[in-house]
């Protein structure tokens, strides 16, 4: 239950922070601070297998503040910084294992994100190519 504003008001600002942080968002709210529609976040839960809502006794989503979080995280690595879902998924497994054991150096993020960016520029032309080539083909089947 939310507590009244003046009972918010005589706590502290630590006693506010720890209920922010145990605080408790709905599918919609989390569609509102996210700017995604529900649909596309709950086809994220499908992808992302560390997006895991927990489910109200009434079965409805409740994100906590790192699942609001991941998907901000998400929604970056896709609409900004181009990944596919599976880079992305990749991605985020691959950074949680490097909180977990260890920073990687400067040195290597930009090898990492090198790597990723050659993997998909080489990605685009090979579907460049192969369009063309298959535009080349109908052509010749077209002329018959």
């Amino acid at each position: 239950m939310r507590e009244s504003l003046p009972a918010l008001r005589k706590m502290s600002s630590s006693a506010t922070a720890v209920i922010e942080e145990t605080r408790l968002y709905r599918i919609g709210e989390v569609s509102r601070i996210a700017e995604l529609k529900p649909f596309v976040l709950r086809y994220w839960e499908t992808e992302f297998p560390m997006l895991q809502p927990v489910k109200s006794p009434r079965g409805h989503r409740m994100y906590r503040q790192e699942d609001v979080e991941l998907v901000l995280k998400i929604k970056r690595l896709l609409y900004d910084e181009g990944f596919t879902i599976a880079g992305a998924r990749r991605h985020l497994r691959e950074s949680a294992g490097n909180e977990a054991g260890g920073e990687l150096t400067s040195f290597e993020h930009l090898a990492h994100a090198t790597a990723d960016l050659s993997a998909t520029r080489l990605n685009r032309k090979l579907l460049l190519d192969l369009r063309d080539a298959l535009r080349s083909f109908l052509t010749l089947l077209e002329g018959k």
